[in-house]
């Protein structure tokens, strides 16, 4: 029987808080159970086991943190229950249906619904990442200085007194692929413009300093400077248009943590540095201070004061634990990883270190799949940070389909092996394998590589060719990609050259040997022996190249000839300035560019890597991964396989609304996790367009009001309404609950319930009760006490209202109009009849209130990708080169428009930042019409009508708020300032007929101009 982890893997929604996870043994693995209800807490699912240490090692008691009193598991110290308890915190504040209830500022409160609640063009943020936010916000607006909360924060401190005695810092756990760039870029704008409204606030900073490991990462995260073309807050809408320009004050540097290292301060040679010195000898600085180091580093912060630290990948950051030498006790291979371990741990919190002496710093923020302590750390190695306060593991991010299956083996034919052999092959084939690098090793012969090595490629690669056909077959663009990660130099040349082909000088010539045992991922041309104007396999040192220091000789030497082939490639894409870029930035350019169509390395089929791969690399079209190295522990086996996790797809099912499952084949890593196999069916990725507006289109750019809110002045001796069929309000079940339940026991006889209670409550006394409601909430000035004497003027009106314009179905009852939400929602219907009696008046009672920070918006802006399919736009009506089709009932309106002649030119309201507030009960929220058109109604093109168009099929009374609102508010607004021309309204309901109606709105609006 298969377990019901392996029939559906994923259960929940990537958008939506966890509702649903499988049932997991105490080993992790899953059991013969049903999905369990609710969501995991946050614990260790897959045991980490302990660190191999010498016998010194392990006669070590852990004593001189105070967390360390109390250990319950093999992992050290657990902050989880912490982890559990804020998330419980932010589930309940996260539920406070009022935004004036959450305890923030205005600007994270417009930042926390745009988040949540805004229709993005594109991939809207996981639930993952707003949670992760949250949590950061929760904790520095809402929780700091609630007594209630104050052992929350006594935790923290306690941790960080111990392990940074210097910093405050909070982890923020989030699994590989599950989008950390996108979570910094949220903090970064929740910071920057609340500092911005808000200068003199000790919550806050303008001033941003993101650390990462290497200069892979550095380069990914420049889309977080608001200055870069594809930065994230507008290509993927983060950001509220309005706010944008507060984000524009934010100093962002963006360093890897190499630059804290102090260089040398003159390149003089001793008989320069003696002359320096003088007769007398006077020493010279040889080192540049901490003062130069941090101008060098972060100089444009420096100015300001209290800025925020973000580290990426922030497991490489630590304190060692003082008072122990574990590096000293490690022995071969372990020695050297725990000295590169320590060295970089130091030099990376030692320059942060620096920086708050020198500036201070308001906020330190982690983010890291890996949140443990490094070996050599003197920490148990595993051992999660424990000022980590919100978790998102890997576990979770499968079971919401946010990463890749991994696929590890089970069985297999080896009678005499325990376990299966291709699960840890290093076991198997260490020995054999070369123990030093390649400059120390020799020539080394490939076919010497040992038998199981091989099969192990074989099969994998047998595996890969069936997923390459298949890729072929449906059209996708880029192949599938299989990683190899190697221990060191010698045993990745070896692993290259048996893959890819060889060549060896003989004679003073090159001679290819061998064209490579895998046909997909040879070098060589098999028919001449001359290497592939294209590569198939990539051999890269990651390590060398994330210092952006020159490579070694040896690896130089290694792939000089892959080298030579990328530069001639790059040359004939980019012209002769290609030549001047160095080795390891090319061979880094073809690293992050695999599998991305037009770049250096989307043909790429097969990456070896010595040591491991850089954490920055992002490919989504990685498959298969081998690897040929020891795994200590799950925490490395967990950041090798995280490199090939990241999904493909992002597409929904669209009757699931879920992501399908997607998997990544995986040999020679221990991985204690989904260890069951899945026939996989391949489905390729929907194509992605840029949209964006045209430049030599400009003269069609469309130019809208941003509104924030309104302002309305009745006359103050007479109150009427006139009421249409938007004013209906009708009770269903659907809006108010099920009006008749049906209960039954085990036993014994059941009954029905309905709300007949409410069969009590007269007309008379709702309308009394809705009277009261539309008095205090439209009629009362400010902080004023609520108009009653207006009492008698309105009930007249309410009455009127609940006698033509209520109606009952599905056993609701009038009473039901007591409800608060319901209340709301008549009383916003009723007040716009009231509103639209007094404009028929011809007086402008109505007037916008435009946004103080960012009063208009236009078409210049526009910039996304999408996935969506797309209609492309016809040069001389509209200024963007596509309208983004959500129904075909979009694309008949677009082609109507674009065909009719008194159109001047439109626009599809997508990414461009036009919204409209209006009341949706008692919460404000904003409505995006679909288009905005500019049509010629007999005043000529200079005097255009926008018509603001909505194309909808089915309306509840959510669209009659929206309408009403456009109708009685927006538009009298907007016209009576007259500095955005003239503006009217349409819908259009019926699909069949867009044209038909087009054209006679099109020649109402024409007669209305005449008869004026």
């Amino acid at each position: 029987m298969t377990k019901p982890f392996y029939a559906e893997p994923i259960l929940n929604s990537p958008y939506l808080p966890p509702t649903r996870h499988h049932a997991l043994g105490e080993d992790g693995q899953p059991l013969e159970h049903p999905p369990i209800e609710g969501r995991r807490r946050s614990k260790y699912v897959t045991p980490v086991p302990k660190a191999r240490r010498t016998k010194a090692a392990a006669a070590r008691s852990q004593t001189s943190l105070a967390f360390d009193a109390e250990e319950s598991g093999p992992s050290g110290y657990n902050p989880t229950p912490i982890i559990n308890e804020i998330r419980n915190h932010l589930d309940s504040w996260r539920a406070l249906p009022n935004p004036n209830d959450w305890g923030v500022t205005p600007v994270t409160q417009r930042l926390l619904q745009h988040w949540r609640h805004h229709e993005f063009s594109n991939q809207k943020p996981f639930f993952c990442q707003i949670e992760a936010v949250e949590t950061a916000i929760w904790l520095a607006e809402v929780a700091r200085g609630r007594k209630q909360y104050a052992h929350i924060f006594r935790h923290l401190q306690e941790a960080n007194r111990d392990a940074n005695p210097d910093l405050f810092r909070l982890a923020l756990k989030l699994a590989t692929g599950a989008g950390k760039t996108t979570v910094m870029a949220m903090l970064i704008a929740w910071q920057s413009i609340n500092a911005a409204r808000q200068p003199n606030s000790s919550l806050f900073s303008r001033g941003f300093l993101l650390v990462a490991p290497g200069i892979t990462i550095k380069d990914r995260l420049r889309v977080l400077n608001p200055s870069d073309t594809d930065n994230y807050y507008r290509t993927r809408e983060l950001v509220p248009a309005e706010l944008m320009t507060d984000l524009g004050k934010a100093k962002i540097v963006i360093t890897n943590y190499h630059a804290f290292q102090r260089r040398k301060a003159h390149d003089l040679n001793p008989v320069g540095e003696r002359l320096m010195q003088g007769r007398r000898g006077q020493p010279i600085e040889k080192q540049e201070t901490e003062g130069e180091m941090l101008q060098r580093a972060c100089g444009e912060l420096l100015p300001l004061k209290n800025i925020v630290v973000i580290n990426d990948e922030a497991h490489h950051c630590y304190r060692e634990r003082p008072g122990t030498d574990e590096e000293a006790e490690a022995k071969g291979e372990e020695k050297e990883e725990a000295k590169k371990n320590n060295e970089a741990a130091r030099l990376w919190i030692s320059g942060l270190e620096a920086l708050k002496r020198k500036v201070g710093l308001r906020a330190v923020y982690d983010l890291s799949a890996t949140p443990f302590f490094l070996r050599g750390s003197g920490y148990e190695e595993g051992t999660l940070f424990p000022w980590v306060v919100s978790d998102f593991s890997l576990v979770d991010a499968i079971e919401c389909g946010i990463v890749k299956l991994p696929r590890v083996p089970v069985a297999d034919n080896a009678v005499n092996a325990e376990i299966p052999v291709y699960r840890n092959l290093w076991d198997h084939i260490g020995k054999a394998m070369p123990k030093k690098g390649a400059g120390k090793s020799g020539e080394l012969d490939p076919f010497s590589i040992p038998a199981q090595l091989q099969t192990a490629l074989i099969s994998l690669y047998s595996h890969y060719e069936k997923e390459f056909e298949e890729w072929h077959r449906v059209g996708i663009g880029v192949p599938p990609v299989f990683i190899v990660v190697c221990n060191n130099t010698a045993s990745s040349k070896l692993v290259y050259e048996w893959v890819s082909g060889w060549q060896r000088e003989r004679e003073g010539q090159l001679q290819t040997i061998h064209h490579g045992h895998l046909p997909l991922f040879s070098n060589f041309d098999k028919n001449t022996g001359e290497p592939l104007p294209r590569m198939n396999t990539l051999l890269i040192d990651s390590q060398q190249i994330e210092s952006g220091e020159a490579l070694d000789a040896t690896f130089r030497d290694m792939a000089a000839t892959e080298i030579e082939q990328f530069r001639r490639e790059k040359q004939e894409r980019e012209g002769a300035a290609a030549g001047n870029i160095s080795d390891s930035e090319l061979l880094r350019e073809v690293m992050n560019t695999v599998g991305q169509k037009g770049r250096l390395g989307e043909q790429i089929r097969c990456v070896v890597s010595v040591s491991m791969l850089t954490e920055g690399w992002d490919a989504n079209t990685v498959t298969h991964i081998l690897g040929v190295r020891a795994f200590g522990t799950q925490l490395l086996c967990e950041q090798v396989i995280g490199r090939g996790l990241r999904r493909q797809s992002y597409e929904l099912n669209p009757e699931t609304q879920l992501f399908e499952t997607e998997y990544a084949d995986i040999l020679g890593i221990p991985f204690d996790f989904a260890t069951e196999p899945q026939k996989v069916t391949k489905k390729p990725p929907k194509p992605v367009t840029r949209v964006a507006a045209v430049r030599e289109r400009e003269r069609l750019g469309i130019r809208f009001p941003r509104v924030a809110g309104y302002r309305t002045e009745l006359p103050p001796d007479r109150i009427q309404a006139t009421f249409n069929a938007d004013s209906t309000l009708t009770l269903t079940p659907e809006l108010v609950g099920p009006c008749e339940t049906r209960l039954e026991g085990l036993v014994g006889e059941g009954h029905d319930i309905s709300p007949d209670a409410l069969d009590e409550m007269r007309p008379n006394t709702v309308a009394v009760h809705l009277t009261k409601r539309l008095v205090e909430r439209y009629f009362r000035d400010g902080d004023q006490d609520p108009p009653y004497h207006l009492y008698n003027l309105i009930q007249p009106i309410t009455r009127r209202w609940i006698r033509d314009h209520l109606k009952t179905v599905g056993g609701t009852r009038i009473g039901m109009l007591t409800y608060a939400e319901i209340a709301d929602k008549a009383a916003s219907l009723i007040y716009a009849g009231i509103v639209r009696e007094a404009s028929a008046g011809g007086e402008p009672i109505v007037k916008a209130m435009l946004d103080p920070y960012n009063p208009h918006g236009s078409t210049n802006h526009v910039a996304f990708n999408t996935t969506k399919p797309v209609q492309w736009t016809a040069p001389d009506k509209c200024h963007v080169n596509a309208v983004v089709l959500d129904s075909d009932w979009e694309a008949e309106l677009a082609r109507v428009v674009e065909s009719h002649p008194a159109t001047i030119a439109y626009v599809k309201n997508q990414a461009l930042g036009f919204e409209v507030p209006y009341l949706a009960g008692s919460l404000t929220r904003r409505y995006l019409p679909d288009f905005i058109v500019q049509i010629d109604d007999g005043r000529g093109a200079a005097d255009p009508l926008n018509l603001v168009v909505e194309v909808k099929g089915f309306r509840g009374l959510d669209a009659q708020l929206k309408a009403q609102a456009m109708e009685t508010l927006w538009l009298p607004g907007v016209n009576n300032l007259k500095t955005f021309g003239r503006w009217g309204f349409a819908e259009f309901r019926d699909a069949f007929a867009i044209k038909d109606e087009w054209g006679k709105l099109v020649a109402r609006f024409a007669e209305c101009t005449a008869d004026a």
